[in-house]
């Protein structure tokens, strides 16, 4: 008889138990970020300064038709949504400011419905229809390392791998760690480019002496080939300041003195670290879906709905 009434409580009692665990998870959840349906995210705008409160999912889907083109295969679309969801969120969090992100790269580039018209044309329905499907299929998936919103750092085109965030931004983040991307070699149209300067132009950019000899050396790279720094006629530069003067695509460069000119060689665009966006496109491409996406360039992370 004991033993049919412990069995008899044990039916009862786990799945109230399972229950149990699911409300507290959704509690915690609303600890965290609120009441996710109700959520809006304060965007500045870079045009007037203005300040817009926009509902998270419209907010995506802004953000999705801002950063990719529609084009992209659907998997590619969805990995940017969640991508950018879980990039406002943590924004969202952690903002001392009375916004929480600009429209444009200084975050991430969002358009409004009136932007995506003239940006479309005629294919505005069509487009708009498939950013819509990738960002309500995803609809609260957000990436969690450790149960903890990520800083869901992405950009263009690596040049076959990206970069740990301690060689480009100031922290190490065991989740945005070197991958390989292979898939963007041809995928993306600007994984090479090229920029060519005048020998005099080049020095007097970088506030040098003019000289006939232009001698590069002390070239420092971090393991996936991007420039750290590097010496030019004696003085010292970081590759960012290189980078900026001479409006390169990336760190990613080597530097060719030719008789009269200096040629810039560069792979990729953009900073390299997190997802690489036409490197998504290429793994969507190959069969993979969002998920195998996001954890491939977000390592050790797993994937969650909030809402």
């Amino acid at each position: 008889m004991k033993k049919i009434l412990s069995f008899t409580l044990l039916v009862i009692l786990i799945p109230l138990f399972i229950i149990g665990l699911h409300n507290s998870t959704k509690i915690i959840n609303k600890i965290k970020y609120g009441i996710y349906n109700n959520k809006v995210i304060r965007v500045k705008k870079s045009s007037d300064g203005q300040i817009i409160n926009v509902p998270i999912e419209e907010y995506v889907i802004g953000v999705v038709a801002g950063e990719v083109p529609a084009s992209f295969n659907i998997e590619a679309l969805k990995a940017q949504a969640v991508a950018s969801r879980t990039y406002a969120l943590n924004h969202a969090k952690n903002s001392k400011n009375d916004y929480d992100v600009t429209d444009s790269t200084q975050n991430q580039v969002y358009i409004s419905y009136d932007d995506m018209k003239k940006k479309w044309k005629d294919n505005y329905e069509k487009n708009l229809l498939k950013v819509k499907n990738a960002v309500l299929s995803t609809k609260g998936e957000v990436v969690l390392y450790q149960n903890n919103l990520i800083d869901a750092l992405f950009f263009s085109t690596s040049n076959g791998y990206t970069e740990n965030s301690e060689n480009v931004f100031s922290s190490s983040k065991p989740y945005l760690v070197s991958v390989s991307s292979s898939w963007d070699k041809t995928e993306s149209p600007v994984f090479n480019s090229k920029s060519e300067v005048s020998k005099s132009e080049f020095l007097f950019n970088l506030g040098l002496e003019k000289k006939d000899n232009i001698i590069i050396e002390n070239i420092k790279k971090t393991n996936t080939g991007r420039v750290i720094s590097l010496s030019i006629n004696g003085k010292n530069f970081k590759s960012n300041e290189i980078k900026k003067i001479f409006n390169l695509k990336s760190t990613s460069f080597d530097i060719e003195v030719l008789q009269e000119k200096v040629v810039f060689n560069v792979s990729g665009y953009g900073h390299g670290v997190g997802m690489s966006q036409y490197g998504a496109n290429g793994m969507a491409k190959d069969g993979y879906n969002y998920k195998d996406i996001l954890k491939h360039y977000y390592q050790n992370c797993e994937i969650k709905k909030i809402n």
